[in-house]
């Protein structure tokens, strides 16, 4: 583990994070990336379960990989006298302490935030949880059943599903999930702030002020233009996959090679060139059925044929370059693969090398903030209980202490 350059912003700053899964390691990892030491507590007996989600990276999950670089892993089993002893004084020395136990488990701990405030007034506690500290599911997940039924649990699938999301993504025959962790990586980004926001408090003020984050409230805030939509409208956007509830054309179209093609119509001059330059076909301009964006909307299903003839006579390559030079937006529709060789990515050297938690490479992407006359952190992913022998000396245990904790499972 090396030392965080002394010109990142948040160097000399120590995070203590009793974290797993997704959403508060991704908000840590972000401080790591700006020079914030991070100490991430985890299980004696394999530590954060998201190391297991898969092995796909020289062992490493891929979640795991991605969320967990830059940091020092100490184990400690928290239940114990003598776990929760280190864990003080862990706290003791720092500035950020993050947690996303299940519901209770920090009180039940003496984690809870007015706890922790009386104990260490300069510490900023930031907690994420799936519904928030109070409210009706405040204590999920127990079993407690929705209006909706179910027992709605704050996995990243089922906050989806609870705020909505579900409902909108897909197309008319089903709906379908999001295909990243969308909730947990809207809490991770809202974590992050907010711990950015309380430092800067805390260093014009002197005031350590708590922070609290929900998966639910997170995503919540991401579905509030359809939910604007729904309120005033009286009926929220249909399910369309690419296409858009109220624009057209908007989407997908498949090409005469299999492949689609992505393009919208924005304004009524980008339609007119649609009309004369792609379609070759100027008389739809004045066609009532697409005299507007509304018109088109309504009429949605016979526009779509006439584009589906119009793809049907071009490859993918030749549909791009006439919409191109229509000066109509469009791109073709990348799978994993084509966005992992993305020239944009290759052009602007955003990859670099980080070590796998087995000593192996990998490459990561650069954070897609650039911060003037910095480079961020990208050290390696630590191994379970990689930097445990060291913290403790730090604290002042000796190797003998360090082994007794070790032979009484405590470390």
């Amino acid at each position: 583990m090396t030392e965080p350059p002394e010109d990142l912003p948040l160097h000399g700053i120590t995070v203590v994070s009793v974290e797993q899964a997704v959403a508060a390691p991704f908000a840590t990892r972000q401080l790591a990336d700006l020079g914030a030491r991070i100490i991430k507590v985890e299980r004696p007996s394999g530590g954060d379960f998201a190391r297991r989600y898969d092995t796909t990276v020289h062992g490493d999950s891929s979640y795991f990989f991605w969320l967990n670089r830059s940091k020092e892993s100490l184990t400690l089993d928290l239940k114990s006298d003598a776990g929760r002893q280190i864990l003080e004084q862990l706290l003791a020395r720092a500035d950020v302490f993050v947690q996303n136990l299940a519901p209770g488990a920090a009180a039940g701990l003496g984690l809870g935030t007015a706890a922790l405030a009386g104990r260490f007034p300069s510490l900023i506690p930031c907690s994420v949880t799936g519904y928030g500290s109070n409210g009706p599911w405040a204590e999920l997940p127990h079993a407690r059943t929705s209006s909706r039924g179910g027992t709605p649990t704050a996995y990243d699938l089922l906050v989806q599903c609870q705020t909505g999301l579900v409902s909108l993504t897909g197309g008319p025959d089903g709906p379908a999930r999001v295909g990243i962790s969308i909730a947990d990586i809207a809490a991770g980004m809202y974590a992050f702030s907010g711990i950015l926001t309380a430092l800067f408090t805390r260093a014009t003020t002197g005031v350590a002020r708590a922070v609290e984050v929900s998966l639910f409230e997170a995503l919540a805030e991401w579905m509030s233009q359809p939910a604007h939509y729904t309120r005033s409208g009286g009926i929220q956007p249909p399910r369309l996959g690419t296409q858009h509830a109220t624009i057209a054309p908007y989407g997908t179209h498949t090409a005469a090679d299999g492949k689609d093609v992505l393009f919208s119509v924005q304004n009524e001059r980008e339609w007119a060139a649609l009309c004369a330059r792609f379609l070759e076909a100027p008389v739809l301009v004045d066609d009532p059925r697409f005299a507007t964006n509304a018109d088109r909307v309504t009429h949605r299903a016979e526009l779509d044929a006439l584009l589906a003839e119009r793809f049907a006579q071009s490859d993918s390559a030749g549909a791009m370059k006439a919409l191109d030079e229509a000066g109509i937006a469009n791109s073709g529709v990348n799978d994993v693969e084509g966005f992992l060789t993305h020239p944009v990515l290759a052009g602007r050297e955003r990859w670099r090398d980080v070590r796998t938690s087995g000593g192996a490479t990998a490459p990561a992407l650069l954070p897609p903030v650039d911060l003037a006359g910095t480079s961020p952190r990208m050290d390696a992913v630590p191994a379970v209980g990689e930097h445990t022998q060291r913290i403790l000396a730090e604290l002042g245990y000796s190797a003998a202490d360090t082994a007794d904790l070790r032979t009484d499972g405590v470390i």
